[in-house]
């Protein structure tokens, strides 16, 4: 048997779902594209795209709602200067498509804008190959979906008898993507995504006073249902009932300024927000980011190397190619403290005079891209966490977070710790309950001082929020100490 190269492999079986149920041909989208040049723009492309999505619920040992759904349609797009004509329809047809192209032509550009000269024959982008075109829906049946759901729930009751409540949800995603772009470049990705959720209420009453706490856990990627085997499923209800039960002895959380270390792994979601964003090409081309201009200056402490990377097998993040056909990269942002680079898509790499990082995303074919981070961590140090956690006179460890908030224009965060101790003299003392870390992100980088030698990115969970838009991402961190840094607290 004969193989095909997997970037053409992936192309043909998106031609087979996108364009050949429908009647289009390569010369429909060239037919299209040509359309939209017919005036002088920049840039233009289509976005076909096909999701199945499965999802099923457990609570009180009993499958409380299930859903299935399909979504697909085509985005067209045309970029002139810094304007966007953009159309879309859940109508995959010639004659949709042609009706969305004469659409968005009717922008005119100006100024430096230029004809794009839309050619004959495509050709094939450069992608990578970091995740199986796997269905991950089909990967399990529904019967053993369920008895996964209750193997989940059992395991976490049978860790302690204060847990009283256990929700668990999983999640399959079967999406694929086809770009033709005005260059005649095609580019194609088959996007798996899961994820498995526990959620535990644990309770105890101490002197007639009933106390509740949640705890939640879970994980996921790119790849199929059967990543969830027995250990993986133990680890999600072990972290989701630890939180639970450790909250359960949470006091007041203290206020002020203060010593703050940062565990490992999710707290990195801090990192995402109050700086990741700012690092992103549109913010910084408007001059809105508290980065902007800062390329090549110092912007945190040294040590402090921060990536945008969506070249991470399998990882939630990941992409082999963005959502404009261009391949993904694994982008130094920071660099021992000195800023080295944005996140760029192509309308915003081109504006600024540099080249696209792969970070062209859009939540679907209804939606415009945009630069958006893929996975996002700060490298390891040279200090255990031990060390670390022993270092601090008085001050809060925090391991874990809930929401948060972020201005980006000034950089300024509130972040909310959903697990986190008291430390006094080195010694962990107790765990704290209603801490609130209150910064500034630029500021927050120049407070570093020291890095754990535990870099380790998060279970596969993150979603992100831009302009209306959400993306899967992934974000990580090793143990971070961070002085000076206010809490806002309950004591």
């Amino acid at each position: 048997m004969i193989s095909r190269e997997p970037t053409l492999e992936r192309l043909a079986q998106a031609q087979g779902l996108l364009l050949e149920p429908f009647g289009l041909a390569e010369a429909t989208l060239t037919k299209a594209l040509r359309t939209i040049s017919a005036h002088r723009i920049d840039d233009a492309d289509l976005y076909f795209q096909t999701t199945r999505h499965e999802g099923w619920s457990l609570e009180e040992g009993i499958v409380k709602s299930g859903s299935f759904s399909i979504d697909q349609g085509v985005g067209v797009r045309a970029v002139a200067g810094e304007k966007t004509a953009f159309a879309y329809s859940d109508d995959i047809s010639e004659a949709s498509l042609l009706d969305a192209a004469r659409t968005v032509r009717t922008i005119a550009a100006a100024g430096q804008s230029v004809s794009v000269k839309v050619p004959g024959k495509g050709k094939v982008a450069g992608s990578r190959v970091l995740y199986a075109p796997t269905d991950p829906i089909g990967t399990l049946d529904s019967a053993q979906k369920v008895a996964l759901l209750e193997k989940t729930e059992k395991l976490a009751r049978s860790k302690d008898p204060r847990i009283v409540q256990v929700m668990a949800g999983l999640a399959a995603e079967f999406d694929v993507v086809m770009v033709a772009r005005a260059d005649g470049t095609r580019a194609a990705d088959v996007r798996p995504l899961v994820r498995l959720s526990v959620t535990v209420i644990a309770e105890q009453t101490v002197n007639g006073v009933v106390r509740r706490e949640v705890g939640s856990g879970g994980g996921g990627g790119r790849f199929g249902l059967g990543y969830f085997q027995d250990a993986q499923i133990e680890q999600y209800v072990d972290q989701a009932v630890n939180a639970a039960l450790v909250n359960l002895e949470s006091r007041p959380a203290p206020a002020g300024e203060m010593t703050v270390v940062l565990g490992p792994g999710w707290p990195g979601i801090l990192l995402h927000e109050a700086i990741g964003h700012g690092l992103e090409g549109d913010f910084n081309r408007k001059g809105s980011s508290a980065f902007s201009g800062r390329i090549g200056k110092r912007v945190a402490a040294k040590g402090v190397t921060v990536l945008d990377d969506g070249t991470l097998p399998d990882r939630r993040g990941s992409l082999n190619v963005d959502d404009e056909g261009n391949a993904t990269q694994r982008t130094v942002l920071i660099e021992d403290g000195i800023l080295r680079g944005y996140i760029q898509d192509a309308m915003n790499a081109r504006l600024m005079g540099v080249k696209p990082t792969g970070n062209g995303r859009r939540e679907s074919y209804a939606h415009v891209p945009m630069p958006r981070m893929t996975n996002t961590y700060m490298l390891g140090g040279d200090k255990s966490k031990e060390e670390i956690v022993a270092s601090i006179r008085r001050g809060l460890y925090a391991t874990n977070f809930g929401g948060g908030q972020v201005d980006i224009t000034s950089g300024k965060f509130v972040f909310s710790a959903s697990e986190a101790f008291w430390v006094e003299n080195g010694k962990i003392q107790y765990p704290v309950k209603g801490a609130t870390l209150i910064g500034n992100g630029p500021d927050a980088l120049t407070r570093v001082s020291m890095i754990g030698n535990d870099m380790q990115l998060d279970s596969g969970v993150g979603t992100c929020g831009k302009e209306g838009q959400s993306v899967p991402v992934g974000v990580g961190q090793p143990t971070l100490r961070i002085d000076g840094l206010t809490v806002g607290g309950t004591a």
